[in-house]
C-alpha cells in the first residue's frame, strides 16, 4: 500500500498530445493538484518532441516531488508505426521518471477505464464523467487526453489501496487476504 501521504504523477502518452496529472492522496482522500496537456503538433522533428516530452516529465517531477508514477500502455492497434511512435513516447516518459528514481507502474487503457468506470470497455466521456464527480471539477478540459492522465493516476491509487493490494500469486482471494490479516476478520 501506498503511505497515507502521497503524490502520483500520471502520464497518457503520445508523440502529438501527451496528457498528464498529479494527485495527492492522504489518508484515501484524493485532491487534483494539475492537470493538462502537452501539445506537441507544432514541432515537425519528432526526436525534438520526444525531448520536450521527457523535459515536461522532468519538470512535472521536479514540481511536484511525486512518490510514484504511473503510465498508461499502448494499446495493441493496427498501424505498427503508430505503435512504434507511442511506445517512443510511453519510454521517454518512463526514463525521465527512472532519471529521477521514481517507481514506475504501467496499466493498460481498459484497466484504467474498469478502475474508474467498472467498465474496462467504456468511452472516455464515461470515464471524464466519473473523474468530475470524484475530484468536483466544473470545466471539462480542452483535450481529453489530460483526464485519461488524471484517470490512469486514480487507478494507481485504486489498485495501490485495494484491500488486496501486496497479496503474491496469480490467486489474489479473499481467502489468502483472510489468512494473511485475521485480525481484519470479524466474526458476528
Amino acid at each position: 500500500m501506498q503511505n497515507s501521504d502521497s503524490v502520483i504523477l500520471a502520464i497518457d502518452p503520445g508523440t502529438i498530445k501527451m496528457g498528464y496529472a498529479t494527485i495527492a492522496c492522504s489518508q484515501n482522500k484524493l485532491s487534483l493538484i494539475s492537470m493538462g496537456t502537452l501539445l506537441l503538433s507544432s514541432h515537425k522533428d519528432v526526436y525534438v518532441r520526444l525531448q520536450k516530452i521527457h523535459a515536461t516529465v522532468c519538470e512535472l517531477i521536479q514540481l511536484h516531488n511525486p512518490n510514484t508514477f504511473a503510465i498508461e500502455a499502448p494499446f495493441f492497434g493496427k498501424n505498427v508505426q503508430s505503435m512504434l511512435k507511442l511506445g517512443r513516447a510511453q519510454g521517454v516518459a518512463i526514463a525521465a521518471a527512472m532519471q529521477h528514481h521514481v517507481p514506475v507502474t504501467e496499466y493498460s487503457p481498459k484497466k484504467v477505464k474498469q478502475s474508474v468506470t467498472g467498465n474496462g470497455n467504456a468511452a472516455k466521456e464515461q470515464v471524464w464523467k466519473m473523474l468530475q464527480q470524484l475530484f468536483l471539477i466544473q470545466e471539462t478540459p480542452a483535450y481529453l487526453d489530460a483526464s485519461d492522465a488524471l484517470a490512469v493516476a486514480v487507478c494507481h491509487h485504486y489498485q495501490n489501496n485495494s484491500p488486496l493490494a501486496g497479496l503474491s500469486g496469480k490467486g489474489k482471494s479473499w481467502n489468502e487476504f483472510i489468512v494473511k490479516n485475521p485480525q481484519r476478520l470479524i466474526v458476528k
